[in-house]
């Protein structure tokens, strides 16, 4: 049986974590994104269908490509921050399911009949695994910017040109300046959310 976490695991996931908008000058490693990566990708999605396809903009040349992409309010922490995580799906994410789920072939053609139908199972599970990615790149200490304000045509096209991938959100990725952080805003409470039937 899984031993609950402390709540100093806890504190590092959610209860202290924050969004992050200003970045020390500290690189980001590639073995560790790849870490970040191989772990997050463990989470789970409908039938193993592990739709989501990231690009780590890194270099000075990859964040030049993306500057023009980035609404003017995103544009200076994206700059600044290490690396900006391109989270994407992909719509042809079926055409690996032999390889996923490889104890049922026909999984393919659960997806592949219906654009719409592989377009929700791509969307929703591309963004579940984005999430993985944020508690993966958090467990590891690194600091998260998630965000949308970016032009999705113009990234897909930029980044994902003759494949079946579209953009979903950016997500910047560093070790984040908590001088910089402003006053955590509120979150809602159970009995504001949830039901128990």
């Amino acid at each position: 049986m899984p031993s609950i976490l402390d709540q100093s695991a806890l504190d590092q996931l959610f209860c202290a974590a924050r969004t992050h908008n200003v970045w020390q000058s500290r690189p980001v490693e590639d073995e560790l994104l790849t870490r970040v990566y191989n772990s997050m990708r463990m989470g789970p999605t409908s039938a193993n269908c592990s739709p989501a396809r990231i690009v780590f903009v890194k270099s000075k040349e990859a964040k030049e490509k993306l500057k023009p992409a980035m609404s003017a309010g995103n544009l200076a922490k994206t700059m600044a921050a290490p690396v900006t995580a391109i989270i994407g799906y992909d719509m042809q994410f079926y055409e690996k399911m032999p390889q996923l789920f490889p104890h049922d072939l026909s999984a393919r053609s659960w997806f592949d009949k219906d654009e719409a139908t592989a377009f929700t199972a791509a969307f929703r599970n591309g963004t579940l695994q984005g999430a993985y990615l944020m508690l993966a790149a958090r467990a590891y200490g690194l600091d998260c910017g998630p965000m949308s304000g970016f032009d999705n045509d113009m990234v897909d096209k930029l980044f994902f040109a003759g494949t079946h991938v579209k953009s979903n959100f950016l997500c910047n990725l560093g070790y984040g300046d908590p001088a910089k952080l402003f006053p955590r805003s509120p979150r809602l409470s159970f009995d504001e959310a949830c039901s128990i039937l």
